[in-house]
């Protein structure tokens, strides 16, 4: 009887060929139509004359002898990198007493009233803004802020001192027990036009700011979080003069990225479909201001799901901030796990615990590296493979297979690069091109998406499931080298660059890892 036992094929037999020459002839294809009809010079394509003939090998063998595949070990370090992660508040992280040395921090956060920042009618305090800039920059971060026109706190309100002087009406309120509270009336003429007219002066310094990271849209309601919540007195402005300071923050600040309050209900949906992303600032309350009543449970969910704004994370950000610190958490026995699982599962980028000192407990500082060990994006390369020979002038594919394996997609489009280095010290950098000069490349990675779980549902409540990474994205990249290039061997190193340098700018989720921010990761034969 025949035996219909199937044996394991060999390397060289069964699918392993198939497989190893589809491949091949998936990236000469690839190469074949990236270089078609590009023989002008900056393409380093073929020139009319020129025919491709790529050399398809014949068994999975030759594939490999004519192939590099590199499989980058994964990195469980907290990574430092800009759009994301914990906030210092009022403070860069240089003068945080309270930031541990093991928590990276790229975003300094802030709040100010609107008569701080315009303390003269017509006149920002720009030297005000610029030396916070500064020092932030200094510090290795990026600033974040919000102005604010209603304050809780008598004889200290937030707006103008001269806002009354030149005809602005200003209101009288109270807040819980407090009387006598002076708050702007945003529904006079004279103030919303002042006001507006500071948002515009405001974005057109600012808007696009190297060093800053977003604006809070903020402005309206106590701390400018959009509500009068305690007061029996105070009063939001009309729908139609809300959507007029929404549309003047839009107007002044087409570059730098906006977060509305979760509070805005109808306002919230209105900015998000501007673009606009959402900020929560009591993440963890699990029943300090009542016992049938959370932010967590209730609010949020509500808020949320109301707004329509549960896939705004696709395309902006979400920051958090604690409800308290999280000193109170622990204290109160409010579950870390939870309370972290949670804002991983909308999708944050950021949380601002004010700077105060972390809680003492046996698993605190676990829980917080397990936490930021996930918050905003985290770039992991899985696979590389590229041919082991090339030549000079002429076009390198590179297959990768990325992953996304943090909470949110990195909002920037920021450039995979590539750097090939000699014995000899010549050294050049390959890049996607600026506005269509330079070497050709195609990736960037703001589209990369983690994953998801649903969220507010009964099974959720009980307890916020871990965040799945995002899915593998293949993708194939083609850049072309220098003709001048000399022959040998060079070391190829990955990066992740800035959008207008060639600089890395973002820290992977793999080791290997050089003080310049590249990761060398195979070699190259270049013959000329």
């Amino acid at each position: 009887m025949k035996d219909l036992r199937k044996r394991a094929p060999r390397p060289s037999e069964g699918l392993g060929a198939p497989i190893a020459v589809a491949l091949w002839c998936t990236l000469s294809f690839l190469f074949a139509c990236t270089t078609m009809g590009k023989g002008q010079p900056g393409y380093g394509g073929l020139r009319p004359d020129e025919t491709l003939k790529p050399e398809i090998p014949a068994t999975a063998s030759a594939f490999a002898e004519t192939s590099v595949t590199v499989v980058p070990e994964e990195t469980d370090e907290l990574l430092s990198n800009p759009g994301m992660g914990w906030e210092t508040f009022h403070r860069t992280r240089d003068k945080d007493k309270n930031l541990p040395d093991w928590i990276p921090s790229t975003v300094h956060y802030a709040r100010w009233g609107w008569g701080t920042l315009e303390p003269q009618p017509g006149k920002i305090d720009y030297a005000f803004l610029d030396k916070i800039l500064k020092e932030t920059r200094e510090a290795g971060q990026r600033l974040a802020f919000r102005f604010m026109c209603c304050s809780t706190t008598r004889g200290r309100p937030y707006h103008p001192a001269w806002l009354k002087e030149v005809g602005g009406k200003i209101l009288i309120c109270d807040y819980g027990n407090q009387k006598g509270l002076a708050i702007p009336d945003l529904d006079d003429t004279v103030v919303l036009e002042r006001h507006l007219d500071f948002i515009k002066r405001l974005g057109a310094r600012y808007d696009g700011h190297a060093d800053i990271d977003h604006v809070d849209l903020g402005s309206v309601g106590w701390w400018g979080e959009w509500h009068m919540s305690g007061s029996r007195t105070g009063k939001m402005p009309t729908m139609e003069n809300r959507k007029k300071i929404i549309d003047a923050y839009v107007a002044a600040f087409r570059k730098t990225p906006l977060l509305m309050l979760v509070g805005g209900g109808e306002c919230l949906t209105y900015a998000a479909q501007r673009g606009a992303g959402w900020r929560a600032d009591c993440l963890g309350d699990m029943g300090g201001f009542s016992k049938t009543w959370c932010h967590m449970r209730n609010s949020y969910p509500k808020l949320v799901t109301e707004a329509g704004v549960g896939d705004v994370w696709r395309t902006a950000p979400v920051a958090w901030e604690s409800c308290w610190e999280m000193r109170r958490w622990v204290k109160e026995k409010w579950p870390l796990r939870f309370i972290f699982n949670y804002a991983l599962a909308l999708h944050g980028s950021y949380l601002n615990n004010k700077s105060a000192p972390l809680p003492e407990g046996e698993h605190v500082r676990q829980e917080v590296e397990r936490f930021l060990r996930r918050l905003g994006y985290r770039l992991v390369l899985r696979e590389l493979k590229h041919p082991k020979r090339a030549r000079a002038g002429r076009p390198l594919v590179l297959a990768m297979k990325w992953q996304n394996v943090g909470s949110a997609p990195c909002y920037r489009p920021y450039r995979v690069a590539y750097r090939l280095t000699g014995k000899s010290g010549y050294t050049k950098t390959l890049t996607p091109p600026l506005g269509g000069a330079g070497l050709i490349g195609t990736l960037t990675v703001e589209k990369w998406m983690p994953g998801s779980v649903e969220t507010f549902t009964p099974e959720f409540f009980k307890e916020p499931a871990d965040l799945p990474p995002g899915e593998i994205v293949e993708v194939v990249d083609r850049v072309v080298l220098p003709a001048n290039m000399p022959a040998g061997t060079f070391s190829l190193a990955i990066g992740v660059v800035g959008e207008k340098t060639s600089q890395p700018v973002v820290r992977l989720g793999i080791k290997g890892r050089t003080e310049d921010g590249w990761y060398p990761l195979s070699e190259l034969e270049v013959s000329d």
